[in-house]
């Protein structure tokens, strides 16, 4: 048997009518009332979400945060803020922010629409770890070609310009770690808000359509990166979209989502400026 043949457009066809059948008998057993409203709900929260992110996670804003709360500070308060100026990681802060608003937006409103609007356990939103030992390769073989065209893209100028966001990454290990550990967490919450919370959300009444539903706003948020990066993500997000309706978790599309991000800063590192030299930035 050709090991190729799982990769032929028939069988992606297949996965699409599977997911349908699996989700036809689920709506099957549910009042239409359950779920009547659930994709405008969905969406809506999804679309407010989308703009807190995209207009609140500039470091420009950051700085007008700053500045605002000095203005209405005094005393001790205004003493906290010139420490945190002169802070020798106060550029990894601002990072620090794009990450809080990660978290806020693309998972604790989610996270609350789920509790209080859906009234529906969180968890069931991928964060189980479902059938992923079923699929884990097949993470694997969506994961791997984009590794090794990271390494190859690391050579070209817009790429090294690009990555790490961080630009003092390579400063100290406790830089570049921590930074890893926001960029990870920042991963963390793209796939719970697009495999699970809107994916899910939108699984029963929409079957499998809910994948295509999810990809647009997902490859629109790359749309500042490099233009290869954002053609890619159009396939990227359509298959972790089939994965995660058939795994039932997040948990493989974060795992390699982190790889390949881990990947790409660390090439990008090893061409222009090397790895950390201390583990504290003096």
């Amino acid at each position: 048997m050709n090991p190729f043949s799982a990769l032929h457009p028939r069988r992606l066809l297949v996965a699409l009518q599977a997911i349908d059948k699996d989700v036809a008998r689920e709506r099957a057993a549910l009042p239409s009332e359950s779920y009547r409203y659930r994709v405008a709900i969905a969406l809506s929260t999804a679309a407010v979400c989308l703009l807190l992110v995209n207009y609140l996670k500039y470091s420009s804003v950051f700085e007008s945060a700053l500045q605002w709360f000095y203005a209405l500070s005094e005393g001790d308060w205004r003493q906290q803020y010139r420490l945190l100026r002169n802070d020798t990681f106060y550029p990894l802060y601002s990072h620090l922010w794009w990450g809080a608003w990660q978290v806020i937006a693309f998972v604790l409103i989610p996270m609350l629409v789920i509790k209080f609007i859906f009234r529906e356990q969180v968890r069931d939103y991928g964060l189980r770890i479902g059938k992923l030992a079923e699929h884990k390769w097949w993470y694997v073989l969506l994961g791997a070609p984009i590794i090794c065209f990271a390494l190859l893209a690391s050579f070209r100028d817009d790429f090294t310009s690009h990555y790490p966001f961080y630009a003092l990454a390579h400063r100290s290990w406790a830089d570049l770690l921590a930074w890893q550990l926001i960029y990870s967490i920042q991963f963390f919450c793209i796939e719970f808000f697009f495999r699970g919370f809107l994916l899910q959300s939108c699984r029963v009444p929409l079957g499998f359509n809910a994948i295509f539903v999810m990809s647009l706003p997902y490859l629109m948020l790359h749309f500042t990166k490099p233009w290869l990066e954002a053609s890619g993500a159009i396939l990227f997000g359509l298959f972790l979209g089939i994965l995660a309706m058939r795994s039932r978790t997040i948990w493989g599309g974060v795992m390699v989502h982190i790889t390949i991000a881990l990947t790409m800063d660390l090439a990008a590192m090893a061409q222009i400026t090397g790895f950390p030299s201390v583990w504290w930035p003096g």
